[in-house]
This record gives structure tokens, C-alpha cells and sequence, in this order.
């Protein structure tokens, strides 16, 4: 079978090397093109790409700015039995999807959460599993028939690097399984369908009302765009202490080691690290105390 591979970040990665080193032959790589990166806005590439010269370097990459004519004169040139998409970055053409069978893997158990941050969306929901769906994409978002469901129980708390480190290989073999057998769909059942959007850096912005919340919502911005207060005030190393016990909202309870510890509304959290805008991040009690904040003081 001829696949071809569009994929671009981690996640993708995973599931790209998995299916080469089962002799799967993928005839070309599309993947978004290298973006700029940090403050010299050095170009970096993705990671499939990176990957993939560094491994198998004889396979063609292609870094369309956009899915246009070219493209599809390139797809078609290729001759694919089938294309693979894991987390391209954008909604391919039905021009495309025409060109052969389109098999999606995506990062959770569909109709459920639907869009451009599924992971991030089960650990802010706090799902009791976590899942990938593979499916045969069609012109809506996400909404293709099932052709294979794998599911893990939750057995802890995970940031939203972790969990994608767990998913990526349980859908590298649930996309396995799909790919070795002759196709059997599953209609969706839409009315049970919930979305997510694409995360912006706003997402990040939390209080002090919800100890849970902001845990979670430490988890699932792990990578980006983190957490942080209305003030710009950075959290790092965010723990969840405390459910419930009800405190004004930011009060410093206690110093413990380096760390502080902080009542919300609802609960308390414990949180390892500070960072002031435009400044370096720190241990919080040196930031506390640099501040001339301590126990009974209001963390803003």
C-alpha cells in the first residue's frame, strides 16, 4: 500500500516513525512549513520533517503555503493508495480528499471534540479516558465515518506533552490496524458532536476562583500558552492541593521549600515557580520575597 504522510507536529511524528518501521511505503511527506522561531526568528522546521531527513532522507518533503493547484498536481503525480493526515495544520479540499481514500487520525474518541485542540480539551474537561479515532474524512470538520476507536483509562494527571506522548503511539497502532484491513465505516452519530477551537494565547488567563481549573488549565497550555494571571504574572509548576475550602481569591497560605502555597475561592494550589512580565522566571518564594509578600498577603 502507497501511502502519503501530512503531518507536522510531535504527535504526527510519533505515528510517522511508527508506521516506517512497519515497512509501511510512504511516498512523500507534506508537512507546514518552517515557522520562526524565538527572538531571532530563526526558521525552524517540524518535526516530521526533521524527522524524516534525519532518518529517511531519500523521501520527498513538500512545504506547501497553501493547498492550491500545485499541490494537487503534486498529490495526483505521487499516486497515493491512500493519504494519511495527523495534524496537518489545515482543513484539506474536497479537490484533494478526491484524489484518494483520506484517513485521519485525531486525538480523541469522536463525535466528542471535534477541531484544532482535542487533547487539550479532555484534560480541561477532565475526562475519566482518553482516546484517538481514525476516520475516513469527508468535507466536515471531523465528521468522517469511524474506522477504528482506541481507548486508555485516565490512571493520572498528565500535562498535554505527556498525554500526547501516550496517544501518539496508541493511534500509530490503531491507524495500523485500519490501514491492514479492508475498510469498515461507522457513521458518527453527530448529535452527540462537541468542538473545540484553536487555542489562542488568551486561553491561557486564569484567576484565582477555581483551584481545579487552573490546575487543569496548567496541564492542558503545558507547552502553550501556559497560565497566567490578568497582571501577566506567569505560574509555573502548578499542583493541585486542595479541592474544595473556600479562601479570598490569591491569598498566600504558606512558603513551603521554594514553593507557595495559595487559596482560591474553591480549593488551594501549590505553585513552584514565578515569572513577572519582561522578566526572568523564578523559585515563588524568592519572587515573594524580593515583593515583601508573605503568609496573609494577596498573590495578583
Amino acid at each position: 500500500m502507497r501511502l502519503v504522510f501530512m503531518g507536522t507536529p510531535p504527535f504526527a511524528q510519533i505515528v510517522l516513525a511508527t508506521l516506517l518501521e512497519r515497512h509501511f511505503d510512504i511516498a512523500a511527506l507534506f508537512t507546514q512549513p518552517s515557522k520562526p522561531f524565538g527572538r531571532a526568528k530563526t526558521l525552524k522546521p517540524s518535526a516530521t520533517r526533521l524527522f524524516l531527513q534525519h532518518a529517511y532522507p531519500k523521501i520527498p518533503i513538500f512545504e506547501p503555503a497553501k493547498l492550491d493547484a500545485l499541490v494537487l498536481e503534486q498529490m495526483r503525480a505521487l499516486k497515493p493508495d491512500v493519504i494519511v493526515v495527523v495534524a496537518y495544520g489545515k482543513i484539506l479540499p474536497q479537490a484533494l480528499l478526491d484524489i484518494a481514500p483520506c484517513v485521519n487520525l485525531h486525538a480523541s474518541i469522536l463525535p466528542q471534540f471535534r477541531g484544532a485542540s482535542p487533547m487539550q480539551e479532555m484534560i480541561l474537561k477532565d475526562m475519566p479516558e482518553f482516546g484517538v479515532s481514525v476516520i475516513a474524512m469527508n468535507a466536515q470538520m471531523d465528521a468522517g465515518d469511524i474506522l477504528g476507536i482506541a481507548r486508555v483509562k485516565k490512571e493520572r494527571y498528565m500535562n498535554i506533552e505527556e498525554l500526547a506522548h501516550l496517544l501518539a503511539p496508541l493511534g500509530a497502532q490503531a491507524l495500523i490496524e485500519v490501514l491492514s484491513k479492508p475498510f469498515k465505516p461507522i457513521p458518527q452519530d453527530h448529535s452527540q458532536a462537541s468542538y473545540c477551537a484553536k487555542i489562542t494565547k488568551q486561553d491561557g488567563l486564569v484567576d484565582f476562583l477555581d483551584a481545579k481549573k487552573v490546575f487543569l488549565t496548567s496541564l492542558a497550555y503545558y507547552t502553550w500558552p501556559g497560565v497566567f494571571l490578568s497582571s501577566g504574572l506567569k505560574l509555573f509548576g502548578v499542583e493541585l492541593v486542595q479541592e474544595q475550602g473556600a479562601h479570598a481569591p490569591g491569598s498566600i497560605l504558606a512558603l513551603e521549600d521554594e514553593s507557595v502555597i495559595v487559596g482560591c475561592a474553591h480549593g488551594v494550589l501549590k505553585i513552584a515557580h514565578l515569572q513577572a512580565p519582561s522578566k526572568q522566571k523564578m523559585g515563588a518564594k524568592t519572587y515573594l520575597l524580593g515583593r515583601r509578600l508573605g503568609v496573609g498577603s494577596v498573590l495578583t
